[in-house]
């Protein structure tokens, strides 16, 4: 894996800068990289989740709580139906599921995965977490492709982040 630093859209990165202070607020401390995922890796995970990577990197944020880092946000898409979907994945040191936010839904219906108490379900899930919709994750009708999608999405960067933390 490789780490180099660039820059994303500006409106996205502004929507997650601005989610990160909501969550950690207004004086929070982060730095931002893209992350080159390796082949390997990324097969791997794909793999097991049955979900390709949208490109072969992540975008990832680091909160700093004085010298110390307190969170990671993860960046990502999947496929809609049609067009993707952007979504950020928070995550304690420990590689937990703090929140989960979908920053750019881009298709006319299924917008519903964007609901706060639809996100939540994520709070608390890790790579050893069940992200299986109809079991332990709650559907929502007319937003299959999506939830199925987020879901597998979610898990794909929960399977990742122990193996990118030691490289944070």
């Amino acid at each position: 894996m490789l780490l180099c630093t660039s820059l994303i859209g500006g409106d996205i990165k502004v929507d997650v800068e601005k989610t990160i202070r909501n969550q950690f607020g207004n004086d929070a401390i982060f730095s931002f990289q893209k992350l080159n995922l390796s082949s390997s890796v990324r097969t791997s995970i794909e793999k097991k989740v049955r979900q390709r990577f949208f490109k072969d990197f992540i975008y990832v944020w680091s909160i700093m709580d004085g010298d110390s880092v307190q969170a990671y946000a993860l960046l990502d898409n999947v496929k809609g139906l049609s067009m993707p979907i952007t979504f950020l994945v928070i995550y304690d040191i420990e590689g937990t599921i703090i929140s989960s936010h979908v920053i750019k839904y881009r298709e006319p219906y299924g917008g519903e995965i964007a609901s706060p108490k639809w996100t939540a379900q994520f709070n608390g899930r890790n790579n050893d977490s069940d992200y299986n919709v109809g079991g332990q994750i709650d559907g929502i009708s007319g937003a299959t492709i999506s939830v199925y999608s987020m879901s597998a999405g979610i898990m794909k960067l929960s399977l990742l982040f122990p193996k990118i933390k030691s490289l944070l």
